[in-house]
């Protein structure tokens, strides 16, 4: 029996026809050029079509991260302001990306000299009181008849999961794929491109680029309905579900 990948997203919603826009005639050259122009008149593009937005956003260079600290006199200095030295790919799900950009246990100290945490490695999410801030790219909706990278199956790309961000792939459920619980308050922004977000119920909210989301430790999964990568921040801060002890 041929095997039928569930990413880890779900599949995605069908996205209209591009060739609808009226800028579908131009050549690409133009079609930046004019862009440029509505995106200035237009005060940061609200005229402009987001799938073009999410389009031209895809191309950004690879996301920085500032880390400050303080020297032997106190004073405040950037330690770095590079990528982080944990970035995580997933080959089962090619273009999954994880920024693993900081994490903190319980109160922090803030004595400005503290190592790096990502040098020691990452986890799936903080326990009660931490917090875990990431950058996770998401990949373009598959095409029709997409399939896994050979010998793929969906166990295996949770175990790779797992085993690059440790036990992360151990909250996603095996009978409704995608769908993920976590013991977190969860605080979501999408830096560019689009997301749709899917609850329990079947309700669905589609985030567009600067829109917000805060999960309260619910049940969720995320669907990219564009043709092109999507980019999310979220600083997750862990709790105690009711009822456990």
């Amino acid at each position: 029996m041929r095997f039928r990948w569930p990413t880890f997203l779900g599949r995605a919603e069908k996205n209209p026809d591009p060739s609808d826009s009226p800028l579908s005639d131009l050549s690409d050259l133009d079609r930046r050029h004019l862009l440029y122009v509505l995106s200035a008149m237009a005060g940061g593009g609200a005229l402009l079509p987001q799938s073009v937005l999410a389009q031209d956003a895809s191309t950004l260079p690879t996301p920085k991260r500032a880390l400050t600290g303080r020297d032997a006199n106190g004073k405040s200095v950037f330690k770095s302001f590079d990528v982080t030295p944990k970035v995580v790919t997933i080959d089962a799900n090619p273009g999954l990306t994880f920024y693993e950009l900081y994490i903190t246990e319980e109160v922090p100290q803030l004595t400005g000299i503290e190592p790096d945490p990502m040098l020691q490695g990452t986890r799936a999410f903080p326990g009660p009181g931490g917090t875990m801030f990431r950058l996770i790219s998401y990949p373009p909706r598959r095409p029709e008849g997409w399939t896994p990278p050979p010998g793929t199956t969906f166990e295996s790309g949770l175990r790779e999961l797992s085993e690059k961000v440790p036990r992360m792939g151990d909250y996603f459920d095996r009978d409704a794929p995608g769908m993920h619980t976590s013991d977190t308050v969860d605080y979501g922004v999408v830096v560019r491109g689009e997301m749709t977000l899917e609850l329990d119920d079947g309700q669905k909210v589609h985030l567009r680029q600067g829109d917000c989301v805060v999960q309260n430790g619910t049940r969720h999964r995320w669907r990219n309905p564009l043709p092109e990568p999507c980019l999310m921040a979220f600083i997750s801060v862990g709790g105690k579900r009711a009822g456990k002890t």
